[in-house]
């Protein structure tokens, strides 16, 4: 099988697949976030710990405008990182953008096996983020474009930028709410 996928799917496509692969997960969320937000709000902020509730109580007040917005900015990341491999073929930012769809498809996952519940953004990252990752990593490893060095080299970069980032983004959405109770 994977034999047939390599000959079928050529580089370029692969890595162009990404930002495509992406928006049809974003999209999945962008749809449903805020109806699934006001209906259960309650319900997934009961069920966390204080330190998250707190940290995540903004989440359910963006709305799906500011929620967009946010997508839109790793999108360009997305999209940037994309190129610089096509035309460039620099890898590193591909794979630590890749690295961060490949987990983050895990923490769908693992929400909506907690909450027992659908959550959005579920379906696509079981049935595409995760198998297109994992098979990028795959194409990586196999072609020689990318050694284990290399992913844990984008694992690093992860730990480096994904917290200043989320505290961005946390803040940006505690900010949006405020602005709606003004």
């Amino acid at each position: 099988m994977l034999e047939w996928l390599d000959t079928a799917v050529d580089w370029v496509s692969l890595l162009w697949l990404f930002p495509v692969l992406f928006m049809f997960h974003d999209f999945e969320e962008i749809l449903t976030v805020e109806k699934w937000a006001d209906s259960n709000r309650e319900k997934v902020l009961g069920a966390l710990p204080s330190f998250a509730r707190k940290a995540l109580l903004p989440s359910f007040y963006c709305g799906t405008r500011r929620f967009a917005e946010d997508v839109l900015y790793v999108y360009s990341v997305i999209v940037a990182s994309t190129i610089l491999a096509v035309f460039f073929s620099v890898y590193l930012p591909f794979l630590a953008a890749l690295s961060l769809f490949f987990l983050h498809s895990f923490t769908h996952a693992f929400q909506a096996l907690y909450l027992k519940m659908y959550t959005p953004g579920v379906w696509t990252a079981i049935f595409i983020a995760l198998p297109y990752s994992a098979y990028a990593f795959y194409r990586f490893l196999d072609g020689g474009a990318a050694d284990w060095s290399d992913i844990g080299s984008s694992l690093i970069v992860l730990l480096v930028i994904g917290p200043p980032l989320l505290l961005l983004l946390l803040k940006g959405r505690r900010k949006a709410s405020n602005h709606l109770t003004d």
